[in-house]
């Protein structure tokens, strides 16, 4: 299904977005063929291989092939990325075109060409710096992106070798889609929250952000003060709190889960594992000032807080309970933690075991 009939028709171009966020996003390092090609390879290796190492640390076992996996420079993560967010956006441009009714034609050109390079700018930014991502909403089953220039940029930035460096990211990505294909109820879950958050949505909410103190908010989440909120957190209503609440809960377990099993498969077959991670956990927090803003900007202080806290929350639980009752957690919507057990993996154990 094309990124641009997948919602609405002009609320967003989409293929607008594709060719900014592709332009922004550049073709990454100067990388010869033969090196190119030993890269892909290695990728597409080091996540089959990824599969049994994972099953056999987790418990969790798929009993398929699975989503497929696509290794993809930059402007195939861009496309892929906007697919998947024409998609989740869905329910919400049906919400807000049944409230608003559909605009005119020259709005609707005007609208669609903003929201468009709005997109394609985050697109942009994101594009040079994701190693991987699991898309659970690309049917049927999802699919797994691996994204070679940026891998191999950031192999050569900390100066690791490069099969280590590689198998590294296959690990935590292959977690990923271990998890979505051994817990089939997942992904029906998550989009069903986000499905959600959109039912919740009022054109109102936007003019939160130039009411009241958004603007001030806004100013000090940029400057690194105040809460240190996303900009979709300044805009959100108790009710997409309490949603988003859930959301992230969900997904700082997922990433803290993979960042888990990658530290525990790890030091058994990538040799250079330790310096990989000191290496990777320096990176992770920005390198210019430009950087930091938008990072601050797109709330991904917060993404980086869901590896930590996710982490810590799956290594207090196994700690007391170990991997097979810690598995508990996949048995059913009920049992996922909620952003207060992530604090306190006791209380998690006491509600669920």
């Amino acid at each position: 299904m094309a990124a641009q009939t997948a919602t609405a028709p002009g609320m967003v171009d989409w293929e607008l977005a594709v060719r900014v966020g592709s332009r922004l996003a550049g073709e990454g390092p100067a990388v010869d063929p033969g090196e190119a090609r030993r890269a892909v390879a290695e990728l597409r290796a080091g996540a089959t291989r990824s599969t049994g190492l994972v099953a056999e640390f987790t418990g969790l076992h798929t009993h398929d092939a699975g989503p497929p996996v696509l290794v993809v420079d930059r402007a195939g993560w861009v496309q892929a990325t906007s697919d998947g967010f024409a998609t989740v956006m869905e329910p919400l441009v049906d919400k807000l075109t049944e409230r608003r009714g559909a605009p005119g034609p020259v709005a609707r050109a005007v609208g669609s060409r903003v929201t468009g390079t709005e997109v394609g700018v985050m697109l942009g930014f994101l594009g040079g710096k994701v190693l991987g991502q699991y898309d659970p909403f690309h049917e049927p089953g999802g699919r797994l992106l691996l994204v070679a220039p940026n891998v191999v940029h950031v192999e050569r930035e900390i100066e690791a070798d490069p099969s280590d460096f590689r198998l590294w990211v296959c690990l935590h990505e292959e977690t990923h889609r271990v998890q979505f294909t051994a817990v089939p109820w997942l992904r029906g879950h998550l989009f069903d929250l986000v499905r959600s958050l959109g039912e919740t949505v009022d054109t109102s909410t936007v003019k939160d952000l130039v009411a009241g103190d958004g603007l001030k908010r806004l100013s000090e989440s940029l400057r690194g003060e105040g809460s240190g909120a996303g900009l979709l957190d300044l805009v959100s209503t108790p009710e997409q709190r309490e949603i988003m609440d859930r959301v992230t809960a969900v997904m700082s377990l997922l990433e803290g889960h993979a960042d888990v099993v990658m530290d525990g498969v790890g030091p058994r077959v990538i040799p250079s594992v330790g310096r990989i991670r000191k290496s990777f956990d320096a990176r992770r927090g920005g390198v210019g000032t430009l950087d930091r803003l938008l990072r601050r900007l797109l709330g991904l202080d917060a993404k980086m807080a869901q590896y930590r806290d996710g982490a810590a929350f799956v290594r207090g639980v196994v700690d007391r309970v170990g991997m097979e009752r810690f598995n508990a957690v996949w048995a059913a919507p009920e049992n996922l933690p909620t952003r207060a057990d992530l604090a306190a993996p006791e209380a998690w154990v006491a509600r669920v075991l």
